[in-house]
């Protein structure tokens, strides 16, 4: 049905999305939630760049795209890497002549307590998950400016950026700096047009995650989130978080910046204390007295 729709609204008579023959970059696009924001990117008009740390996954991931009958291309390189992240961007820009959005998927966590984690860990976290965001953004910042179109960003953060990260601590602060990040994006770049957002999702059954969990012998997935206490009590898809992603880059999110998308199930619904009591009124006229 969600295809159909997007079919519907990316036809030539009604582009709600208004991403019909505009450039889109994403990036981390070889897999899980960025494979699918390329591919619904695809599916509304836009001509993609998808761009991996793992070049035959990138190339892989565009001809799926191309396949959708819009242009697209495939680029490896390690956008931690200032000077590679800015070849990325050139080399989208460049291909596909123009750049009118960039989705930035790139993350890894890792898992230690406070005490247990070095420095090499914490700034590993710091590079994978926020410092990548500041190369990336401007670099296709750069881009929007000279070309004087605008342009629309939005990055990948997490819940544990908005809640405490127990035990992966600087996958946390990192995430909390992208959003910050994203807000200060927002206010520099508002004059020239470029809108900046970011989607906080909770846990996503992406390739890589699931097989971490398989990897330790666990089948039903499903069950320990509703146990964990995801209000939805099962795991999100790529495609859940590949549509807000292209809403925040599309019209239809023309006046939304520096703003974070929560889409974790309820997560944040949730009070926080094992549920609200049930409430029983006393009655005014017989409280100790007999």
């Amino acid at each position: 049905m969600t295809d159909q729709l997007i079919a519907d609204a990316s036809s030539d008579a009604i582009d709600v999305f208004g991403l019909h023959g505009a450039v889109a970059l994403v990036v981390g696009g070889g897999s899980g939630i960025g494979r699918a924001t390329a591919l619904m990117l695809g599916r509304v008009g836009a001509d993609v760049a998808v761009a991996d740390l793992d070049g035959a996954r990138a190339e892989e991931v565009a001809a799926e795209v191309a396949a959708l009958g819009v242009r697209s291309l495939g680029i490896a390189g390690d956008v931690t890497d200032p000077d590679d992240a800015q070849r990325v961007v050139d080399t989208a820009h460049t291909a596909l002549g123009g750049l009118l959005a960039v989705v930035n998927i790139v993350g890894v966590a890792s898992w230690s307590d406070l005490l247990s984690m070095d420095l090499a860990m914490w700034e590993s976290d710091l590079r994978s998950n926020l410092t990548h965001h500041l190369h990336v953004g401007r670099a296709a910042a750069r881009h929007m400016i000279a070309d004087g179109k605008g342009g629309r960003i939005a990055m990948v953060t997490s819940i544990s950026g908005i809640f405490g990260a127990p035990n992966h601590a600087a996958y946390g602060a990192a995430k909390a700096g992208a959003i910050a990040l994203s807000k200060s994006m927002a206010n520099e770049w508002a004059p020239y047009g470029i809108r900046v957002n970011t989607v906080s999702p909770d846990i996503i059954a992406t390739p890589r995650v699931v097989a971490g969990f398989v990897e330790r012998g666990v089948s039903d997935m499903n069950a320990i989130v509703a146990a964990d206490g995801v209000p939805m009590a099962r795991w999100g898809t790529p495609d859940e978080i590949a549509g807000p992603l292209v809403f925040l880059v599309s019209d239809l999110a023309g006046f939304m910046t520096g703003q974070n998308l929560v889409v974790d199930g309820g997560t944040q619904s949730r009070f926080p204390h094992g549920g609200p009591k049930p409430f029983v009124a006393k009655d005014p006229a017989g409280d100790d007295e007999s």
